[in-house]
């Protein structure tokens, strides 16, 4: 098992930033992911950033270049530093860990979600 604690969601103005952070506790495992995905209501949840614990990153395009996924490996924590935010932004931002444990199937976690809204 493993648990996601989030933090940082909140409302911001058109082109101000903020940074999500994200504390993994539990089996991780040797190899796993964390990243940062978002459900703006009606529409579906997407992959915003992730990043392994070998330091790959992984950006959607609308992401790139104004978001930065950082991660602690120490402390198992990941970072989302989002800036130049517009009205699209706004949305849920879960927390999203996938494990891969030895000859088991890969294993899939989230937090409970953090509101980002973005308005004047």
């Amino acid at each position: 098992q493993v648990q996601l604690v989030e933090s940082g969601g909140g409302l911001v103005q058109p082109g101000g930033s903020l940074r999500l952070s994200c504390a993994a506790s539990g089996k991780l495992f040797s190899f796993n992911r964390l990243g940062w995905y978002r459900q703006a209501p009606g529409k579906q949840r997407d992959l915003v950033a992730s990043v392994d614990n070998f330091g790959v990153t992984n950006y959607a395009d609308d992401a790139r270049g104004r978001f930065t996924i950082s991660r602690d490996s120490a402390a198992n924590t990941v970072h989302l530093q989002m800036n130049s935010l517009n009205y699209e932004d706004t949305a849920v931002y879960y927390c999203n860990a996938e494990v891969y444990p030895i000859q088991s199937p890969k294993e899939t976690y989230w937090g409970q979600g953090t509101a980002v809204t973005v308005s004047p």
